[in-house]
């Protein structure tokens, strides 16, 4: 297996003037959905497909209720997600509100385990 990866020019936003530089882009190769990921784990343990679709989607759902409690999530070798937020600068402190906030996203930090797969990819250009 490789992740396959395309070439692409991209000009200079300061200076239109300037020669393009190429960049590499990842190309995705499909899709995986909570039914293929509970398949593909009914396979390698006693679970049923339906048992490990259940336990998926339960997970799905407790994440969901851990962040909007406010706590962070750790997901053993996968990795941890937390809710992040920003907001505009205000004179006093008593200003800053939810109405503020600019920006508000969940943030996934990968776990070492993830991150250590990155070194083991191999790569495929495509044309």
């Amino acid at each position: 297996m490789a992740v396959h990866y395309r070439v692409h020019p991209r000009p200079n936003p300061q200076d239109r003037e300037a020669p393009a530089k190429y960049y590499a882009t990842a190309v995705l190769q499909g899709e995986t959905n909570l039914d293929t990921l509970a398949n593909a784990i009914s396979h390698q343990c006693s679970l049923t497909r339906s048992d490990c679709y259940a336990v998926l989607v339960a997970l799905e759902d407790n994440l969901m209720e851990e962040l909007q409690a406010g706590r962070s999530v750790k997901l053993g070798r996968i990795g941890s997600f937390r809710v992040s937020l920003t907001s505009e600068g205000m004179p006093t402190a008593t200003e800053v509100n939810p109405t503020k906030f600019k920006q508000q996203k969940i943030i996934f930090k990968p776990a070492k385990a993830l991150q250590s797969m990155l070194k083991k990819l191999r790569y495929k250009k495509l044309k």
